[in-house]
């Protein structure tokens, strides 16, 4: 894990503020839902990311494939993307 050097204070109602520079490298805008995990003794915050997630078109649906342990999702347009990709690469 890498330092920031950023120290925030949490407030009375128990919130914590993510720099604008944070929020920005990593792709979070106002509203957008972020998930807390516990690991040990550490609070790891992400952007969310529904689990059925196309990796290619970003297309949520439960109709999406799950392949390798749910580690890389595609959609119906998706697998075409990637398909057409490889068949060029191999070519």
């Amino acid at each position: 894990m890498k330092s920031t050097g950023v120290v925030r204070k949490v407030d009375e109602l128990g919130r914590v503020v993510i720099p604008m520079e944070l929020r920005r490298n990593l792709g979070i805008d106002e509203k957008d839902p972020v998930e807390l995990f516990v690991q040990d003794n550490l609070i790891v915050l992400q952007k969310y990311q529904p689990t059925m997630t196309c990796i290619v078109t970003g297309e949520v649906s439960n109709q999406n494939h799950s392949l390798l342990d749910g580690k890389l999702v595609l959609s119906e347009k998706g697998l075409d993307v990637l398909y057409k990709k490889l068949e060029e690469l191999i070519k």
